[in-house]
């Protein structure tokens, strides 16, 4: 029996290895070393064929696509407050270097480098992105806003913790207790959205979509409002060709706290018959909570609504959605009322993940595995624990209980959150696909998912060629950290296997009993809220060893991910405006 469809396993959703040219630890990099830096990123033509779209959805399109690239500014502003200005002058500077520069920030959406540990590679700025980016005060501490926050109501203290404020001060540097407050995201950056809202309102006007009418207006709304909860409910909701995700979600750019959404955009085309099958895994979901390797009494004993899936092809990404290594599969929203009420929705981008294996997993496989395990490397699993990982993030435990308070694993484990929660979604998505083999005479899993020992040697096999990959994203990336830890417990647990030519392979016997041990510690940590239990397993797992960092060195001059090339929504709707018209990788030919 085969795994789900070919195109599937063209995943790789969270970008791949690094291949050379780190930047110079002294000063910043010259032209030469400039160029190869960007080199590690291949530029590829995103193309899509949208002419099967209704004529009012080719106009809306349109209108989504100018709305989406206003959200690069606002994101940029986010990253770092010298970011528009500094952008603007690489705008003029015409020599090699100055638009090597401009390239390479663009990529970055800043002047720090996302997969060298964020370190400068402009002159003039912080040698490294501050860890809170512009969500708080540069020189604020997290002991002084931790000061300010317990002095506060209980709902200032809501809206200090939020999503969508940002923390200023008012004039004391540094920031002193009594000197901070919060600034709505709605206010902090009032023209950029009222602008982008203007145009998803076009959109829903020339749309003939109800379901995508209702959330363009709500969205439009909640920019203006702060209020996302009734958009986000009717983007959970959302079923039409054109499928959008637009406003502030992920919360990875704030390294202080994990409090802070970041605005982004992705601007999809649906795939329908792709989008049919792979929904017949959320049938299943229920039972594979009650299975989840912890204390029966963590487990949720009743999700909510089941979690739709998405396969899309991207036409166009923004703000914190295309800088670095490009995102090709997301769950969200990340509003725990919403996820309670309804679930997540998991999109998956075909056409990017497809792009991303031809050119990075299988080079990166060839030279990391051993000969015999090479042959076990298969587009269908890679694509469906990909699958499973976005699945697994709306499983485990999302309300919690710590020391009689309501509260949630995200604001127990704080900073220390996106790397646990990343590296619990691949474990428990190992564990969920090899429940659902074990049980594959069922025949609704019959249809998704073969059943064997071959098939469960490629499941694995094909997830250790991934981790080299997210490996070398840098430990300041969630991804990257939490792969880390993962490796790090299966060779110690003999799981990865490493020969003398520095390749390895897999023990499965091993593998399948390591999996369900580090699934429990990482599910028991999120359901205890237990800080000091992840800094511990960070501490300890979360590191580039010594043997791991010189095989990662047979990587070099593989690329590091794609470089998208979004040729179709230049074509639909040319860019005209500052920072949006001046994406360099649009005018490569």
């Amino acid at each position: 029996m085969q795994w789900i469809s070919r195109f599937v396993v063209a995943v790789l959703v969270l970008g791949a290895l690094a291949g050379s040219a780190p930047v110079k630890k002294a000063g910043v990099p010259d032209l030469e070393q400039l160029e190869r830096m960007t080199a590690r990123f291949v530029p590829t033509p995103i193309r899509v064929d949208t002419s099967k779209l209704s004529p009012g959805d080719q106009r809306a399109l349109v209108k989504l696509i100018e709305a989406a690239r206003v959200l690069n500014r606002v994101f940029m502003g986010q990253l770092w407050s010298g970011n528009l200005e500094l952008y603007a002058r690489l705008e003029k500077d015409t020599t090699a270097l100055g638009k090597a520069r401009r390239d390479y920030f663009w990529l970055n959406k800043g002047p720090w480098s996302d997969i060298d540990d964020y370190q400068a590679f402009i002159p003039g700025v912080p040698a490294r992105k501050p860890l809170g980016a512009n969500f708080y005060p540069e020189a604020m501490t997290k002991e002084i806003f931790e000061q300010w926050v317990a002095q506060l109501p209980a709902e200032e203290q809501r809206q200090a913790k939020g999503f969508f404020t940002v923390i200023r001060t008012k004039g004391s540097m540094p920031p002193a207790t009594n000197s901070l407050f919060s600034v709505a995201y709605s206010q902090e950056y009032m023209d950029d959205l009222t602008r982008s809202a203007g145009l998803l309102r076009e959109a829903a006007s020339l749309t003939d979509n109800d379901s995508l009418k209702k959330f363009l207006n709500l969205r439009a709304d909640a920019f203006l409002s702060n209020d996302y909860y009734e958009s986000d409910l009717a983007w959970m909701d959302l079923d039409a060709p054109l499928d959008i995700t637009i406003g502030p979600y992920e919360t990875y750019n704030d390294e202080l706290f994990g409090y802070k959404a970041a605005f982004e955009a992705y601007v999809n085309l649906r795939d329908e018959s792709e989008t049919q099958k792979l929904s017949l895994f959320t049938q299943h979901l229920q039972e594979i909570e009650d299975h989840l390797p912890i204390d029966p009494g963590y487990r949720n004993p009743k999700l909510g609504a089941a979690a739709p899936i998405r396969v899309v092809d991207e036409i166009l990404s923004a703000g914190d959605g295309a800088h670095g290594v490009q995102t090709a599969a997301y769950n969200l929203p990340n509003d725990e009322r919403v996820t309670q009420q309804k679930g997540s929705k998991r999109v998956m981008l075909k056409n990017v993940q497809e792009a991303k294996f031809r050119s990075v997993l299988l080079p990166i496989a060839r030279r990391m595995l051993t000969q015999d395990a090479m042959v076990d490397v298969s587009f269908e699993p890679f694509f469906t624990h990909i699958l499973s990982h976005e699945l697994m993030h709306g499983l485990g435990p999302h309300q919690i209980k710590v020391q009689g308070r309501d509260t949630t694993p995200r604001e127990e484990l704080k900073d220390l959150y996106a790397p646990i929660e990343e590296a619990k979604a691949d474990v428990t998505g190992l564990l969920a696909l090899q429940y659902l083999m074990d049980h594959a005479k069922d025949a609704e899993i019959g249809k998704l998912l073969p059943s064997d020992e071959a098939a469960e040697r490629q499941l694995y096999t094909t997830y250790l060629a991934s981790s080299f990959r997210s490996l070398r994203f840098g430990l300041n990336d969630a991804h990257g950290k939490g792969t880390a830890l993962q490796f790090n417990w299966f060779r110690d647990q003999g799981a990865f296997v490493a020969l003398s030519n520095q390749t390895y392979s897999i023990d499965l016997t091993k593998m399948k009993t390591a999996v369900t041990g580090l699934d429990h510690d990482l599910l028991t940590v999120e359901a205890e809220g237990d800080y000091a239990g992840a800094k511990k397993m960070l501490d300890r797992l979360g590191v580039l060893r010594p043997e791991l960092t010189q095989a990662l060195k047979k990587l070099d001059g593989i690329p590091t991910d794609i470089d998208p090339i979004f040729t179709t929504a230049e074509e639909l709707a040319p860019s005209a405006e500052v920072p949006a018209k001046i994406d360099p990788r649009a005018r490569r030919k």
